[in-house]
């Protein structure tokens, strides 16, 4: 019995070498037990490769241990608050949505009501008549704001991608420069350039091709103090029949503030569209592709860590003085001075990832949570695109938890029927779908790890995130949503942002429930006779070519 325990032993020895970093070092005292005693690991894979990227220097520095004596610090995640904000807010606040068309009208009925800001963060906006009725939306919004008998003082900011937002003739720059033209102190326009993408590579790689190096993915729709976060871009699909998830956070200050910043951080450090259709950089600012890539990227890390320290502080404030004050106010007396703010029963935690800055706080936290996940519990993952990390294959297959992963059909990929090249991806996916399942079975885990393929008639699918039941549980009690897909690129190339939702209230975990049964009645369980079908046979060139381009989509 000596051997099982070695590994731990040697762990909380090599953590007594983290002087200062107590919550780090319980939280990687916590992962080094299950990892001893796991059992399960296929034996190539070592526990050093699964703690590697809790110990990085990029890791913001934990500088306390969870507060357990606080009301809200006794769920089992508030580790993650050592990482980034936490903000609590009551689950009355918080509003699953369904479908695109409500994703739409919800997003053009709060741009008609914003007073003070519009901020929105997407890959890029689209060119038909329902993009053009958002922008319509934005500038109707921008001309009653300064018509008003007490005109307001609103501003709008989009961010998006240079080089999706740059694709042809007519583009997501055609059909914001009006906005900027009528409206130039008003509106802010930022493009964000990979600064991976530079020199020959840039002038060799044609249009569409450069946008495998790296993007902007995030997606963030805010609105005065209402925000919307999303895997959903800016276009009309998105609008009418490709299926994505979507949350409405209402009347949360804090996290409508969060993001702005964010937002504004990551513009920054972006190319400014003006009026011409020319671009410039933002003044003292290193220049994404022709300045120095690591000054560029020293530079961006700088200013998007500066918005989670700063948020965090701030948070930690406001958690010391709503919970440790000396003049606390108790639910009576605050309801009688007016603050009748529900006490909260729900947290959300941002997650941050931008490799290229060297910025890897959603890989740490997904990481983690797949290793704690434990016998008895359930994890139902989706992504629209399957293409997972190896790191994450491995901890899908080498835990004990049970896995539903939700996946596209080829029919509902987004590049089915796509001309060219494009039109291989697909089968491709479904290559990665085989080789996957067919470890699966090899490692008699069937009945542990299950994949189902979403379908239906006239529609895509764009869905990603995770919901985690635990043990006995036959609800949700936390969910990630927002724009990471699990694969290479959002792990290593593109800006990704989505948030954690940690909840108590059963009402929010039945709404999430729900929202992941809806998605997975749509879908059929992926068995040995799925890659039998018609038009599941994949050529030889695509298997061949696979291996060498999975890290570009």
């Amino acid at each position: 019995m000596a051997a099982p325990a070695a590994g731990p032993v040697f762990w909380r020895r090599l953590l007594g070498l983290l002087p200062g970093r107590p919550g780090l070092a319980a939280l990687l005292g916590r992962l080094s037990d299950r990892l001893g005693r796991s059992r399960e690991r296929r034996r190539r894979r070592s526990p050093w490769l699964l703690l590697a990227p809790l110990l990085s220097p990029t890791v913001p520095q934990v500088t306390s241990p969870p507060c357990c004596l606080c009301p809200e610090g006794v769920h089992r995640f508030q580790w993650i608050r050592n990482l980034v904000p936490e903000f609590g807010v009551s689950s009355s606040h918080v509003r699953v949505l369904s479908s695109p068309a409500e994703f739409f009208e919800l997003m053009k009925g709060q741009i008609k009501i914003a007073k003070r800001r519009v901020v929105m963060a997407s890959l890029y906006l689209g060119t038909g008549p329902l993009e053009q009725e958002l922008v319509d939306c934005l500038e109707s919004s921008l001309e009653k704001s300064l018509q008003a008998k007490f005109p307001s003082d609103l501003k709008v900011s989009i961010l998006l991608d240079f080089t999706r937002g740059s694709r042809g003739r007519k583009n997501s720059r055609t059909m914001l420069l009006p906005l900027l033209q009528r409206f130039p102190e008003r509106v802010r326009v930022s493009l964000f350039h990979t600064p991976n993408l530079r020199g020959l590579l840039r002038l060799l790689i044609p249009e569409r091709f450069n946008e495998t190096i790296g993007l902007q993915h995030i997606k963030v729709y805010l609105f005065d103090n209402n925000v919307i976060l999303s895997g959903a871009n800016l276009s009309d699909s998105y609008f009418t029949n490709r299926q994505d998830r979507y949350v409405f956070l209402q009347d949360c200050a804090e996290i409508a503030d969060f993001f702005t910043e964010l937002v504004d951080a990551v513009g920054d450090v972006s190319l400014q569209l003006q009026g011409d259709d020319t671009v410039e950089v933002v003044d003292g600012m290193v220049h994404p592709y022709k300045g120095d890539r690591a000054a560029y990227c020293r530079a961006a890390n700088k200013r998007v860590m500066d918005v989670i320290h700063s948020a965090r502080a701030r948070q930690q404030m406001l958690h010391a003085q709503t919970f440790h004050s000396d003049s606390l106010l108790s639910q009576e007396e605050a309801a009688a001075a007016g603050d009748r703010r529900p006490a909260p029963d729900t947290w959300i935690y941002p997650l941050i990832q931008m490799k290229p800055f060297e910025i890897q706080i959603d890989e740490i936290v997904t990481e983690t949570l797949l290793t704690e996940a434990e016998r008895g519990a359930k994890v139902f993952l989706t992504t629209g695109y399957f293409n997972l990390t190896q790191a994450y294959m491995d901890l899908v297959l080498g835990t004990r938890a049970e896995y539903q992963i939700l996946l596209a059909s080829p029919e509902v990929n987004g590049f089915f029927g796509a001309k060219g090249v494009a039109g291989a991806i697909p089968a491709a996916y479904v290559h990665i779908e085989r080789q996957f399942y067919s470890e699966v079975c090899s490692l008699g885990q069937q009945d542990r790890v299950q994949l189902q393929e979403y379908w239906r008639r006239g529609w895509t699918f764009h869905a990603k995130g995770l919901w985690l039941y635990l043990a006995g549980s036959s609800l949700p009690c936390l969910t990630l949503i927002g724009s990471p897909n699990f694969g290479y690129r959002s792990v290593h190339r593109d800006l990704e942002a989505q948030i954690a939702i940690v909840t108590e209230s059963r009402s929010l975990q039945q709404q999430l429930h729900q929202e992941q049964e809806q998605l997975y009645l749509r879908s059929g369980v992926v068995t040995s006779a799925t890659f039998e079908q018609p038009g599941r046979q994949v050529k030889l060139w695509v298997k061949m070519v696979t291996p060498l381009i999975k890290n570009f989509f």
